[in-house]
């Protein structure tokens, strides 16, 4: 697998897991709010924060309607009108990538049409999030592909197919990284197919995180487990407040939790060489059982069964050697262990 470097960060990272804090539009138009994000976002540990940057009208016709869930929320009915109350002023995000910086957090966006993205980048940006909404807009990902920057490439809704076509249409970029991804707000747990992580990664070569829009831990520890290296999960001020995403997303203690739950299970993974760890070490010598002197052995006995013992500690020759008919070359008292000095050639 290849590996990507964002902002100085290498993913995959052997013992971590790169965690983005999704903010996206949760700021509800307000700058304010967003900037308050930012904090929360930096506080909770994850390594970056993320927001949506859009033109309403390079994005949606005038009479596209609103999802289901959008609507269900309280939105407009149209998603020009929700989009145009969820938009930030062109200099908000100078202003919040500076703030992002302050606070030791990288600043990251999803841009929806390329003159944000071009803006995004101008701002000195590392990485372009990709919605999966724009999977199949191919001359999308080819512009995208030629701005100089990772790509993060979301495939929720998408095939086998569709996604390989994606990848190749950003093979120009000098870094991609895949997210399997559900487009469900929440995502049913049962839909999840996380198994999805490991073959995308094996069939593409390029790291494949998991952007999660389940509630809780559950997907995500499975995605890391499964090798997922990145990870994005919407969050919110307040679960309470007006607005298409907050419902589906972490409280600050809950995101707190989240990246400190997901960092803890990469930590724990290892590298999968099956050995005695240094913790280990001070039981195994009490716990393991070693050859031991059943009686007296004077210097010249050859050993039978009789004059065996296994015992704790192990500070004698392993269980795992055949003793028997070995030469005692010096005396051992009863209940002493062999050692390979007491043994003859």
């Amino acid at each position: 697998m290849s590996t990507v470097t964002i902002a100085g960060t290498a993913i995959p990272s052997e013992g971590d897991v790169y965690v983005i804090a999704e903010a996206g539009v949760n700021h509800n138009g307000d700058v304010e709010l967003a900037h308050r994000l930012v904090d929360i976002a930096a506080a909770s540990g994850a390594d970056a924060v993320k927001f949506q940057t859009f033109s309403p009208d390079k994005l949606v016709s005038s009479t596209a309607a609103t999802t289901p869930y959008q609507r269900d929320r309280g939105g407009s009915a149209d998603q020009r009108s929700l989009l145009e109350a969820l938009t930030l002023p062109e200099t908000a995000w100078a202003e919040l990538r500076a703030h992002a910086t302050d606070a030791g957090i990288t600043f990251l966006s999803t841009p929806f049409d390329l003159d944000s993205a071009e803006l995004l980048v101008a701002l000195g940006l590392p990485a372009l999030k990709v919605s999966s909404g724009e999977l199949t807009n191919l001359p999308y990902l080819r512009a995208l592909s030629g701005l100089g920057v990772t790509l993060l490439v979301s495939t929720g809704m998408g095939s086998a197919d569709e996604v390989a076509l994606a990848v190749d249409a950003c093979r120009a970029a000098p870094g991609l990284i895949l997210f399997h991804c559900v487009s469900a707000y929440p995502a049913p747990i049962e839909e999840c197919n996380l198994r999805a992580i490991p073959v995308l990664a094996s069939a593409h070569g390029v790291p494949v995180g998991w952007s999660d829009h389940t509630p809780g831990l559950t997907t995500a520890l499975g995605a890391v487990a499964l090798g997922a290296p990145i990870l994005e999960k919407h969050f919110t001020a307040d679960r309470t407040l007006p607005g298409p995403d907050h419902l589906a997303s972490l409280e600050p203690q809950e995101l707190t939790d989240y990246v400190a739950a997901t960092k803890q299970l990469a930590r724990a993974l290892g590298d999968g060489v099956k050995r005695r760890m240094p913790s280990e070490q001070e039981n195994a010598v009490l716990v393991r059982r070693s050859w031991h002197a059943a009686v007296d052995l004077p210097a010249g006995t050859v050993l039978e069964g009789h004059h065996l013992s296994l015992l704790r500690p192990e500070d004698g020759l392993s269980p795992a050697l055949d003793l028997r008919g070995r030469v005692i070359a010096r005396a051992v008292a009863g209940g002493a262990p062999i050692t390979d000095a007491d043994l003859g050639d």
